[in-house]
């Protein structure tokens, strides 16, 4: 086995093995273990001094058992030394115990006594590989009958379907509070003071230039009153914000400037105006909105 995984394989294979178990199993976030953990370093290193030093020792062995062999004995075992894996007696015994074929010289005792045009049969039993292959496809086989259509347990197809609705349901609680998936389906109006207070700073950025700083109208029309030209409520004024107003006249789309959380909080504060009544406001337009 050492001419088939040797040394300088060996080593980083096993080393690299432990480390990765490691990494497996211990819960180190993001970062590495090794990082996380520096003992685990010291014992990789530890470990990885140990199979050396182990290497060191056999091949020291080795030598000497070597130097004490007699002339006939070290040239046995560097022939056998210089065989490749599949003239090794070691996979010869592992194939003869998987195929069981028979020797050439045995043909006579196999062979089935009658003719095809000149064509003989030999009386060859099976491999062993495929007959266990076989027999472990029966024992699933006995295994899924019963367990699907005996106990009734979920199929792959059942499995798949409670998956999907279980990932919907995820979905949909990840939306609720999830502030950048609204809609105007979905928006609701803010009432905390923080959310208003970040609305302000919206609004102050962005929509003094047509409504003034007081909402009071410019450009654009009276915020503070009872009328709105689109609707009013937090849907309405959440859509007319994020799609525009008029076409040719009325204020731009801002779903591609500000986060759909944004806009629920700037539609949030604008409707916190009403009533504000603030100085030399603009006259009302559009329609009185009463809230359904």
């Amino acid at each position: 086995m050492k001419n088939i995984c040797p040394s300088y394989v060996r080593v980083p294979l096993l080393f690299f093995a432990v480390f990765g178990a490691m990494e497996y199993f211990i819960d180190s976030g993001d970062k590495p273990a090794f990082i996380e953990y520096p003992m685990v370093s010291v014992f990789l290193l530890v470990f990885l001094f140990l199979l050396i030093a182990i290497e060191v020792v056999i091949k020291a062995i080795d030598k000497v058992t070597y130097l004490l062999l007699t002339e006939e004995q070290k040239a046995q075992k560097l022939a056998e030394e210089s065989k490749s894996f599949t003239e090794s007696t070691f996979f010869k015994n592992i194939m003869q115990k998987l195929t069981k074929v028979e020797p050439i010289e045995n043909e006579a005792d196999l062979l089935l006594h009658h003719d095809y045009d000149g064509i003989k049969e030999l009386d060859n039993k099976l491999p062993p590989w495929w007959v266990y292959m076989f027999y472990a496809t029966i024992i699933f086989a006995g295994i899924y009958l019963v367990r699907f259509h005996v106990l009734g347990h979920d199929n792959q197809k059942m499995e798949f379907d409670k998956e999907m609705k279980e990932a919907q349901l995820a979905v949909e609680e990840y939306k609720k509070t999830a502030k950048d998936l609204i809609d105007a389906n979905t928006v609701t109006l803010l009432t905390d003071a923080g959310d208003l207070a970040a609305g302000k700073k919206v609004f102050e950025s962005n929509c003094v230039a047509c409504h003034k700083p007081d909402g009071g109208g410019a450009i654009g029309p009276n915020l503070t009153d009872e009328n709105w030209i689109l609707g009013g409520g937090i849907k309405n004024v959440f859509t007319t914000i994020t799609e525009g107003g008029r076409d040719g006249k009325g204020m731009v789309a801002w779903k591609g400037t500000l986060k759909p959380s944004e806009i629920q909080q700037v539609a949030s504060y604008v409707l916190s105006l009403k009533g504000s009544n603030p100085k030399d406001a603009k006259a009302p337009e559009g329609d009185v909105w009463v809230e359904q």
